[in-house]
């Protein structure tokens, strides 16, 4: 680097020193620095405070000229640039320079991101969302091993005594923001295979989650067994509950093994798919078994309850049950729940 510096010093001073930063953050690389020493060096070069931020410990390391901690609450940011790792934005650098920030800058952060991200590479795997599909998938798989599973969770960055969940996610947001919010503060990991997101996390909290996002939540388990129930808790999902977590499905988690043509002969579920094609009735139904009550269910649906009590008459003159009998009600909302699975 320091020959082509030199061949090409003819060429102006904005030039001559970005070159000088490219070799100044390349050596540093290769004597492969901690985050602290990045900063700290990155001080020095800038003559001023230097910051580096990763989002996945919320922790600012800001290094003075000096070469040690900068003191007091942070000054406002003259330039900052972000971190990334395959597209994932994981952290920020800046500088907090007085007065208007310097000609190069910019090339400096430039520098400084890139050199941040190889050392979170290097030495913090698990600081990164997103991840490799191929590890998810040793992860979650049933064909894995023990001791491939227990590799693929190891550089995924997770301890090996630490039992693991999984969540099957369907939404059109980012997946790695759906982790984040079903476990802001601790280690997640992300993966996309075939049309469903999976989350790996120690703690999973859908209390954040909007309601655009469905969800199902497997057990602390073995990974591939929690993976199999997350998947079958998606399967219940609806708009009214979009998360659900497979503890709370008990003896329900049964109507997920009913086979499908098993399902489709059963006469109330037949009977259910005549009415399918009425929304509203399907949807007076679904508000009905939700509330098991009639007045309820009239509240949700904006209707008077005598309008809703026709309806579901109506309805229980298809289904063959009489719906204002609790095992009316209860046929009506198995064949509803297993009407859904067939549709998932």
């Amino acid at each position: 680097m320091e020959a082509l510096a030199e061949r090409l010093s003819h060429l102006d001073s904005h030039v001559q020193g970005t070159i000088r930063i490219v070799a100044f953050y390349d050596t540093l690389m290769r004597r492969r620095v901690d985050l602290p020493a990045l900063a700290r060096a990155s001080a020095d070069l800038a003559e001023c405070v230097a910051g580096i931020q990763l989002h996945g410990t919320g922790r600012a390391i800001r290094m003075a000229l000096d070469g040690k901690q900068a003191p007091g609450p942070p000054s406002p940011a003259s330039t900052t640039a972000p971190i990334t790792i395959d597209e994932e934005e994981i952290g920020t650098v800046w500088l907090e320079r007085p007065g208007p920030p310097g000609t190069l800058d910019d090339v400096l952060l430039d520098r400084l991101a890139i050199a941040a991200a190889a050392v979170v590479e290097r030495y913090s795997p698990a600081r990164t969302t997103m991840a490799d599909p191929a590890l998810v998938e040793l992860v979650i798989s049933s064909d894995s091993d023990e001791a491939a599973r227990a590799r693929a969770l190891r550089l995924l960055g997770f301890a090996a005594d630490v039992p693991v969940r999984v969540a099957a996610v369907r939404s059109q947001r980012p997946l790695d923001q759906v982790a984040g919010l079903l476990c802001p503060a601790r280690l997640v990991k992300a993966a996309t295979l075939a049309d469903v997101g999976v989350i790996l996390a120690t703690t999973l909290d859908q209390a954040q989650l909007p309601a655009d996002v469905r969800a199902g939540i497997g057990a602390a388990e073995s990974p591939d067994r929690s993976w199999r129930k997350a998947r079958t808790a998606l399967r219940f999902t609806t708009s009214r509950e979009p998360v659900v977590r497979y503890d709370d499905l008990g003896a329900l988690a049964l109507l997920a093994e009913i086979p499908r043509d098993a399902a489709r002969d059963n006469a109330d579920v037949a009977a259910l798919a005549r009415i399918a094609g009425a929304p509203e009735d399907l949807q007076t139904l679904d508000t009905y078994c939700a509330t098991g009550s009639l007045r309820r269910a009239a509240s949700l649906l904006h209707l008077h309850h005598s309008s809703v009590a026709r309806r579901l008459e109506q309805i229980g003159k298809i289904l063959g049950v009489d719906l204002t009998e609790p095992t009316g009600l209860m046929r009506a909302r198995a064949a509803l729940t297993v009407w859904r699975l067939l549709n998932d």
